[in-house]
């Protein structure tokens, strides 16, 4: 039984609907059950296990498969059926959880799903998702634990309002404000009912609350163009002052202004660096590497300093971490994905949390247009990406990287320091702006990014980019 093929990243992710499952309830017991014994050799004894999942039409049989592994390794299972991703982590320490299990595939189509995985530390790393894989196929029943049913959303949603009040110093800090959620029919929908509703704001004209694992409308994902128009058109229509959209399970979040202008990637970014910055001035705000200039000008307009680091939210995460035994302040790590992980609430990526944080200074009477009104965009942006055909993907892409870093310094400069891929600035004369190419960690792909401070100009950067890559036969753009 070949398991390492679920492996994407820090989780387990396959199909798990349809004519041929790669991720079946048979392998989700396995993969608990592994868990579990990773968690015992820790612990001592048998640990304490929650297990939530988001709406996915295979969720509740992937959930209760995975319950049935961590009983069979003597488990006390805290059964939380729906919850977000954040919440099975807030369940380590507010349900005393040696360990936590989140069933879901986060934005991806409705066939596919996985499990997401939790200590007190933390989300698990890759290395750990690997170990657990490589047991799961010779994993097998040692004892008899007990499955109790147990709500986390209740206590998870008071945490969230309990944090606007402290910072209101009132009850209903939101009184008289109109806040749009856009769930996506994934489990974001609390929010409007259980975090804004008590703490007095109108969430009237809020679309798309009811968890539905058809996802009948769109996607839940603060990046489609669906999601974010839908938010939009929802806060045009109610007259808001605020529009939230959540991915599927929560950890990640995008807002929209009272304008219905988008507030997601550099924007996002942006803001909530500013909100951090003014209370604690003088941080480092770690991103990921597709970051425009803008963004930099405005963070360090501020007090802060930007460390512009690699994709990957745990890449992000880590690298604020690694900073902090350095000694560097370090109050935000986030992508560009919306992921967003604050050092007051431990690095987790919770995109409820960091929705929470600019409700704050929305209570505050802080406007989101009027905090970005001096942050620098490009005129245009550019993302496309380049298919690898030669059989030693990763060896022949890495050569292209090295090869540009040589040949686009005849018409760039090269960004320093940078720490994935290559990445160049251009004068006003050659595109005005800048161009990346990486290469993707798990798929044959050299992803490649452009933003210009002038129309056309990523055309002017690109056609550099075409003429050094027809000498390449194993690429297909």
């Amino acid at each position: 039984m070949d398991l390492m093929k679920l492996k994407s990243g820090s989780d387990i992710r396959g199909v798990a609907l349809g004519d041929a499952p790669t991720l079946t309830p048979d392998i989700a017991e396995r993969c608990a059950a592994a868990f579990a014994v990773l968690l015992k050799k820790a612990a001592g004894r048998a640990p304490r296990v929650a297990v939530g999942g988001d709406p996915r039409l295979s969720s509740p049989a992937l959930r209760a498969a995975a319950e049935k592994g961590l009983c069979g390794q003597g488990c006390e299972v805290l059964s939380c059926g729906g919850a977000t991703t954040p919440a099975m982590f807030f369940a380590t320490g507010y349900a005393d959880c040696d360990g936590a299990i989140e069933i879901t595939a986060s934005h991806l189509p409705q066939d596919r799903n996985g499990l997401k995985f939790f200590t007190r530390a933390g989300g698990l790393e890759a290395s750990d998702v690997e170990d657990i894989l490589t047991l799961a196929p010779d994993v097998t029943p040692a004892e008899s634990g007990r499955i109790l049913p147990f709500d986390i959303m209740t206590p998870y949603a008071a945490h969230l309002r309990d944090l606007v009040r402290r910072h209101a110093g009132s009850e209903t800090p939101l009184a008289g404000k109109k806040i749009i959620v856009n769930a996506g029919n994934g489990m974001g929908g609390f929010f409007a009912t259980d975090v804004l509703a008590p703490l007095g704001a109108d969430v009237d004209g809020s679309v798309n609350l009811t968890p539905d694992g058809t996802f009948p409308v769109h996607i839940p994902n603060p990046e489609s163009a669906a999601a974010m128009e839908a938010t939009a058109a929802a806060v045009k229509a109610a007259g808001a002052a605020l529009g939230i959209c959540f991915d599927t399970d929560c950890d990640r979040a995008a807002v929209v202004d009272e304008t219905g202008r988008e507030i997601n990637s550099d924007r996002l970014i942006a803001l909530i660096s500013a909100i951090l910055l003014e209370e604690t001035p003088g941080g480092t705000i770690v991103t990921d590497s597709v970051t425009g200039s803008g963004l930099k000008t405005f963070i360090e307009a501020r007090g802060g300093h930007h460390h512009r680091f690699k994709r990957g939210y745990k890449n992000v995460i880590n690298e604020a971490k690694r900073l902090e035994t350095e000694g560097v302040f370090v109050p935000l790590a986030i992508e560009t994905s919306g992921h967003a992980a604050l050092k007051e609430n431990g690095y987790l990526d919770d995109g409820a949390y960091l929705a929470v944080r600019i409700l704050c200074a929305l209570a505050d009477g802080k406007v989101p247009g009027d905090i970005l009104r001096d942050l620098a965009e490009p005129a245009e942006r550019l993302s496309f990406r380049i298919t690898i055909t030669a059989p030693d993907f990763r060896a022949y892409g890495q050569k292209v990287i090295d090869d540009l870093k040589e040949y686009i310094t005849h018409y760039g400069s090269l960004e320093t320091p940078n720490y994935e891929g290559v990445r160049a600035n251009f004068d006003t004369s050659r595109g005005d702006g800048w161009l990346m190419m990486r290469l993707s960690v798990h798929d044959p792909v050299l992803p490649v990014d452009a933003a210009s401070d002038t129309v056309g100009g990523c055309a002017v950067m690109k056609r550099y980019l075409d003429d050094f890559l027809a000498g390449y036969d194993e690429l297909k753009f």
